[in-house]
Formats: C-alpha cells, sequence, structure tokens
C-alpha cells in the first residue's frame, strides 16, 4: 500500500474539512443511490503521519491518509481503503473508522451510516414521485425530473403515486410510461386498472384500446393481468362499444387470460341490446365451454331475452337447468316464458309453467294476466279467455282498455254478438271511451249478419257521445247501407262524414261501384245524380264501368252522357270499348235503339268510328280501293299493345258486314287480319299430307267468311299448281260444326261431319272445286241473300264475342231450291 503524508496547516483548515465532511454525510443520510458502475481509489497514507482526506477535484490538499473521490474519473482503477484515520494538527488521531462510499442518485436504493445500511422508507418515496408529477405533469420535463430522483422507485410506489394522482389522467400515465422504460419496472395488474378507471372516468375510449393493446403486450411475458382485462372490456361493453369489445375479448383469450362471470354477462347485455340475441347465446356457450360459473344474474339475464327473441327450446332448457342448479327463477323469468310461450301459440307449454309460477308462491302481475288471454284470444280459445278473464277480475285487478278492446272484437268477429256487446256495456260502465275501431268491428259484424238497426243504434251512439267516426267505421256503415239498398239513409251518413271534414270522393265512389256490382242499374245512376248535385266526383273507371252497365240493360240513352261525361274528361275511349258497343248494335233488333247506338258509337270519337263511316262508302267518297282502305287502317293499329283488342274488333266486324250482306268488304277485312297475323294458326299446309283451316276462336260471321275465303284459296293452289293433298279438314268445333256444314251442303260440298271437324279427301275436293257453281259460290257471284248464308244471324247468335255462341239448333239455311 502506498502511503501519503500531508500536514495541516492550520486548526481552521482542519475543522473547515471535517465539518465539511459531516454535512456530507448527513446529505448523504436522505438519499439512496446505486452502485457507482467505476471503483473509487483511495491512497492510504504512512504509518508515522495522521491524514485528512483530499478531494481529487484539484481542491487544496489536507492532512489524510487517503485520497477520496466523489466524482466520476474515467482513468485508472478507484478502490475505497478499508480505514480512514482523521488527524489533528499535531498529527494526533482525531477520528477513526470505515470508509462511507458516497451513493449516486437514481442508483442505489439505501445509505450507509458507517456501515449500516438504511433504506428509503416508502412513504417518503411515494411523497417524492408525487411532488415530482402534480409539479411537472407530463412532457420531458416530467421525465427529466424523475431521472433526477435520489432513489431506486418501484412497481408499489408507481401504484401508490397512481393512487393519489388518479384524478389527472394525463399525469398517470406520464408517470406510468416513465415507469416501463425502466430497468425495473414489472407489469402491475393494480396499475392498469387504475389506469383504465381514469380513462373510463373520463370516457377516453381511445386511450383505454390503446393502453389495452400495451397490456396485452406485458401478458404476453406470463405476467397475470386478470383485473384489469375484465376491466377493460366490462367499461367498453357499458358504453355500448361493440366492435372494439368483442375485439378485446377475442384478444385476451388469445392470450390465455381468464374471463369472469361479470364480464360475460356484460358482453351478453351489450349484444342483446344491440338487437343480437344470437350471438349473446353464442357467447354464452363460450363462457359455459369456458368452465366459467354461471350465477343467478347470467340465468335472469339470458331467459328473457332468449324467450323474447323467439329461441324458446333454448330458453326452456336454461329455464330447466336453472331450477337443476338450484337458483330460484324470478318472477320476470315466468312472466317472460309465459308471455313468449302465448304468442307463439305454445299454450299448454305457456299454462304450465304459469302453474309452476303460481307453485313458487308468485303472484301473477297483470301483465301475465293480459298477455295470457290476449294469447288465448288470438288462437281462438274465447272460454279459457273468459276463465282467466273472471280469476283476473277476483284476483282485484281491472282490465285495461286494451284488453276489453281486444275481448270485445275477437268475440264480435267469431259471432258471439250477445257477450261482445255485454263486454261492451261493462266497458262503458268502466268508465272506458270506446274508440272507433270497436264500434267500427261491432258494426261490421252486424252488418255482416244483415243486423242494420243495431248497426245504426251504435252509430248513433256514437256521434251522441262526442266521439268522431274514423274513416273505417263510415266506410263499414256506408257499405252496409249500400248493401241493403237504402240510398237515402247512405245519403245522409255520407253528407254528415262530409261535414266531419273526411274526403268522401272515394267512399261515395266505393258506394256507387257496391250497385253497380249488383247490378242496380238505377240505383247507380241515382246515387250518381246525388254525388253530382252535392259536389262529389268520382273516377273515369267507375264511370265507364257504369256505362257498360247500362249498356248490358240496354239503357241506351242514360248511357250516352256517361260515355260524354267519359270522353270530356279526357279520357280515350280505346278499341274494346268501341268494339263492345258495336257488339250491341249487331245484337240490336229494334230500330230505335239502333239510332241511339250509333250516335252512342258517333260520341265515342275513336278512328275506328271514322273507318267504320269510310268503309260503307263508294270508292269515289273514299278515293281508294276497299282492300287499300282496309289495309290503312289495320297498319295503324299497335298490335303489341292492342292484338287481343285487334282480334276482337275483327271478330265483331265481320258479324256486322255478314249481317249487312257486305261479304265482299267482310273478305277483305279477313284477309288483311290474316296479313297482319292476327290469326297465324288459322290455316295449315302440312306439304301433300293435310291442308286444314282451324275457325274455333272466330264469330260465327268471321268463321264463315274464313272458310269461304281459305277454300278460295285452296281451289287456286289446287287447280292453278296441281298440289293436291290427301285431306282437307276443316276444324270448327261442336258450336260452328252444323252452321258451316249446312252453308256448305247448299253447294253439294264433299265434307263429311264429325265431332269437331269436318274433312273430305283431296281428290274429291279437287272435283268439287272444279263444278262451276263452286267456283261462282267461292267467288261471291251468287246474290247475297240473308235467308240463304246467314238467315238472320242475329237471332240464331244474338252474342257477337267468340266465346259465346247460341247452342240451339240452327234453322235451315235453304228455303226452296239448292243452289
Amino acid at each position: 500500500m502506498i502511503y501519503n503524508r500531508q500536514l495541516l496547516s492550520s486548526a481552521t483548515n482542519l475543522y473547515k474539512l471535517t465539518h465539511q465532511f459531516s454535512r456530507l454525510s448527513r446529505a448523504h443520510s436522505f438519499v439512496s443511490p446505486p452502485p457507482f458502475t467505476q471503483k473509487l481509489t483511495f491512497l492510504a497514507p504512512p504509518p508515522r503521519f495522521p491524514s485528512t482526506p483530499r478531494l481529487c477535484n484539484g481542491s487544496n490538499p489536507v492532512g489524510m491518509r487517503i485520497m477520496r473521490c466523489y466524482c466520476h474519473d474515467s482513468g485508472g482503477s478507484k478502490e475505497w481503503t478499508e480505514e480512514i484515520e482523521y488527524l489533528d494538527e499535531s498529527g494526533g488521531v482525531i477520528f477513526k473508522g470505515k470508509g462511507v462510499r458516497s451513493v449516486e442518485p437514481g442508483v442505489d436504493d439505501h445509505v450507509m451510516v458507517g456501515e449500516v445500511k438504511k433504506p428509503f422508507v416508502n412513504a417518503l418515496a411515494v411523497a417524492k414521485i408525487v411532488e415530482v408529477v402534480k409539479r411537472w405533469k407530463w412532457g420531458p420535463e416530467l421525465e427529466t425530473q424523475l431521472d433526477k430522483l435520489q432513489f431506486v422507485p418501484n412497481m408499489t410506489h408507481i401504484a401508490q403515486a397512481l393512487k393519489v394522482v388518479a384524478g389527472d389522467v394525463d399525469a398517470c400515465l406520464s408517470l406510468f410510461r416513465w415507469a416501463k422504460r425502466q430497468a425495473w419496472y414489472v407489469p402491475s395488474d393494480d396499475c392498469y386498472v387504475m389506469l383504465f378507471d381514469g380513462l373510463n372516468q373520463k370516457r377516453d375510449f381511445e386511450g383505454i384500446q390503446l393502453l389495452f393493446d400495451e397490456m396485452v403486450g406485458d401478458s404476453n411475458d406470463g405476467v397475470s393481468l386478470f383485473a384489469a382485462c375484465n376491466r377493460v372490456i366490462r367499461y367498453l361493453a357499458k358504453a355500448e362499444k361493440l366492435e372494439v369489445a368483442f375485439c378485446c375479448f377475442k384478444k385476451i383469450l388469445d392470450a390465455g387470460c381468464k374471463v369472469d362471470t361479470e364480464t360475460y354477462n356484460s358482453l351478453i347485455t351489450l349484444f342483446l341490446n344491440k338487437g343480437l340475441p344470437y350471438k349473446a347465446f353464442e357467447m354464452y356457450e363460450s363462457m359455459e365451454a369456458a368452465g366459467c360459473s354461471l350465477d343467478g344474474s347470467t340465468y335472469e339475464l339470458m331467459i328473457p331475452n332468449l324467450a323474447k327473441s323467439g329461441r324458446l327450446g333454448a330458453a326452456f332448457e336454461l329455464f330447466q337447468g336453472m331450477k337443476g342448479r338450484g337458483f330460484r327463477p324470478g318472477l320476470n323469468v315466468f312472466a317472460s316464458l309465459v308471455d313468449s310461450m302465448g304468442k307463439a301459440g305454445r299454450l299448454d307449454s305457456a299454462m304450465k309453467v304459469y302453474m309452476e309460477m303460481r307453485g313458487y308462491g308468485y303472484k301473477p302481475p297483470p301483465t301475465m294476466y293480459v298477455s295470457l288471454i290476449e294469447s288465448y284470444v288470438k288462437s281462438g280459445k274465447l272460454e279459457t279467455a273468459l276463465r282467466l278473464w273472471d280469476e283476473m277480475r277476483m284476483a282485484g285487478f281491472r282490465p285495461n282498455f286494451g284488453l276489453y278492446t281486444l275481448v270485445i272484437e275477437s268475440h264480435a268477429k267469431s259471432g258471439k254478438l250477445d257477450i261482445a256487446m255485454s263486454m261492451f256495456l261493462d266497458m262503458e260502465k268502466a268508465g272506458f271511451l270506446p274508440t272507433p275501431s270497436t264500434y267500427a268491428c261491432l258494426l261490421e259484424m252486424h252488418a255482416a249478419s244483415g243486423q242494420i238497426d243495431p248497426a245504426m243504434k251504435l252509430y248513433n251512439s256514437m256521434t251522441n257521445a262526442g266521439l268522431r267516426p274514423g274513416l273505417s267505421t263510415y266506410t263499414v256503415l256506408l257499405t252496409l247501407l249500400a248493401n241493403k239498398k237504402l240510398v237515402d239513409v247512405a245519403a245522409k251518413v255520407l253528407l254528415e262524414m262530409k261535414a266531419m271534414g273526411y274526403s268522401v270522393d272515394v267512399t261515395a265512389s266505393d258506394v256507387l261501384m257496391v250497385y253497380i256490382k249488383e247490378g242496380s242499374v238505377d240505383l247507380a245512376l241515382r246515387w250518381l245524380r246525388f254525388m253530382g248535385s252535392s259536389g262529389i266526383r268520382t273516377n273515369n273507371f267507375i264511370i265507364r264501368q257504369l256505362f257498360e252497365s247500362c249498356m248490358k240493360s240496354g239503357l241506351y240513352e242514360s248511357a250516352k252522357p256517361l260515355l260524354e261525361t267519359y270522353v270530356n274528361s279526357a279520357a280515350k275511349v280505346d278499341l274494346i270499348l268501341y268494339t263492345s258497343i258495336l257488339a250491341n248494335l249487331v245484337r240490336c233488333q229494334e230500330e230505335k235503339n239502333e239510332r241511339h247506338l250509333m250516335s252512342i258509337l258517333s260520341a265515342t270519337k275513336h278512328k275506328a268510328h271514322s273507318f267504320m263511316c269510310g268503309l260503307f262508302t263508294g270508292p269515289e267518297q273514299r278515293g281508294q280501293p276497299v282492300l287499300s282502305f282496309v289495309r290503312e287502317f289495320f297498319q295503324g293499329i299497335d298490335y303489341e299493345l292492342e292484338e287481343g283488342a285487334a282480334k276482337y274488333f275483327v271478330n265483331v266486324l265481320l258479324n256486322y258486314l255478314v249481317l249487312m250482306g257486305q261479304i265482299n268488304r267482310a273478305r277483305c277485312v279477313w284477309k288483311v287480319a290474316y296479313e297482319n297475323k292476327l290469326f297465324p294458326k288459322a290455316i295449315v299446309f302440312d306439304q301433300h299430307i293435310a291442308w286444314s283451316l282451324d275457325v274455333r276462336n272466330l264469330s260465327v260471321g268471321a268463321a264463315l267468311i274464313a272458310v269461304v275465303h281459305t277454300l278460295h284459296r285452296f281451289r287456286k293452289r289446287m287447280l292453278y299448281y296441281g298440289i293436291v293433298p290427301r285431306r282437307i279438314k276443316l276444324v270448327t268445333g261442336a258450336t260452328l260444326k252444323i252452321v258451316i256444314a249446312q252453308m256448305l251442303s247448299s253447294v253439294e260440298s264433299p265434307f263429311e261431319v264429325s265431332k269437331v271437324v269436318l274433312r273430305a279427301s283431296g281428290d274429291s275436293v279437287m272435283e268439287w272445286f272444279k263444278k262451276p257453281i263452286v267456283q261462282q259460290f267461292l267467288l261471291n257471284e251468287i246474290p247475297s241473300r240473308a235467308d240463304i248464308l246467314m238467315h238472320k244471324l242475329n237471332i240464331l247468335f244474338p252474342s257477337s264475342a267468340p266465346e259465346l255462341r247460341s247452342l240451339s239448333p240452327p234453322k235451315p239455311l235453304i228455303a226452296g231450291r239448292a243452289m
């Protein structure tokens, strides 16, 4: 050992040195530095001289045997001496003892007093941390001050400090994140819980999510953070952060953290509140699979929601499991099961649960009575519903307004009007004022049973009570009056309805439609006149329906004003309506009615009427031949929209032309109609095997013209081109068979009559076509007489529509000589 001896120059220097050392020792007693990273070297004094320490930083030397250094020095090795002696001026020993190594702030967790280590008190350490945090709050300055702490904190200090500054979330987070960067940091469940509590109070859910992600990283180190993980999910679930809460739930499951029952309950509640009962049940299954203990609150939560969502099987299974584990079901569980099973129609199970509830000593609440009665009423079991009704009344509960209404209406709709009226009177005595819907129901059922007097009494009672009848009530009552054909009473009620402020146009039109459908044309016209005098309008559809009813009834004088009203209201007469008027003209047999019908046809202002007028004029007036004129009219028809109407028009027009003796014009119409493919399947050429004509879908006049015109085509094809088929068929159907057969028999045709077909061989028809009389017949050179070809077609076949033909046997067409 090397000794170095220095003498003190004066007693004053010795006093200053010892005083400075004592102050240094007292100062170091309040800090706890960790060991130095470098060792300090002390020089031992010679044995014959006392020594005092000398600072190595350039201070004046004093007498000591060693040299101590209180700072870091990168040069040389520095060690402590085992013993230090303090000398006076004469070299005598003042103090002798072990050397005290100075402590470094933030490294040591204690101080040395002599040879004794003095640890820091936790309360003082926590107070110092709290003081720094409250002063600097956050940021780099806070971290700098925390780094200068003259002791080494631990997680206990941090947790206690977080409790003190819990009100300042930002300061807590700053302290916690500083602690995480220290080497002594250990993940703490308590610290995370306090931080999550603060963030939740601040409603900073994004901060909760970020801190949760950090916590998941800490949990991967094998540290249990059970309380904090569950606390996060509960907070997010209560805040209805569905996606975030479920994501955090999945993360802690993946991290192997256990989820407690309260957390499962909060998630289940969240899913149920969000309308996801199936997801809630999946959560329950996960809870059960995880072996988490179920408590009564879970059962009380799951069963009602499963029942309300329609999963009655799962709800009832949980109900049985709840009883099996010794839990007592609450009244809410029983009420939800009874209500849901009743609404689902499982009335037997609902009644069983109801009786079991009574066995537990629960008193049924009024809502349960109401639910059961409603369920039995809606299922049609009115007797059981009445028994529960009486039981509820005996229990002291008063039926509410809705229950009265339901029971009254159900009994009324089931035809039990006596019970319904009895309850209706009880309802009034109980102080409930029936609604217009109740009145409407009773009115409707009395109307259905034909009881007009009770219905009117109910209506008068309703108005006398100051109630404003609803639109449905007026509609039902007016429909009843219309069905009873009480026009005057219906008019009075309609005017009262109008005075109430309702729009009566639609209702009045409905009444008018009732008269039209029943065929009461006179009452319909009377009601229409009343509507006009009262300023009530109807729509064009009903006007057209009434017009068609007048036409069917032969009231042509009343029909024409209706048609004029229809046309003047910007409604367009279509081809079907015009054709129906023409059909009436075809069937008409009185000259007076014919004039009315002709004026009605003129009032339609339809282009078909102009065509009809031009068809019966001469070529000089038309300025073109008949065939060209007909083709021009049919080219103006939109066959995509009016194909059916065009077929109907052709059938009726050909009937009319045949009756008028206009055979040539009729053949032109048929030819153009066939060219425009209105009857594409009428004529079929099957090479040399069979030729056929199908007239089953034609009217009588159209069928006759089609036969004559088509046989003329067959004759030209056979004689001019030499093509002779094996057979020729005329498919007539049962209705037209006799008429066509008699027409052809007048010229000795070879066609044989079967059930629905006239057929002949090709060779026989070929020979028949060679006769001059047949040629004249097919070319219309024979004078056309009504008693020869048609024989008053309007008498034999009064209907011109193809589907309505007379089934009576025809009269002979040929009288006298055969052609």
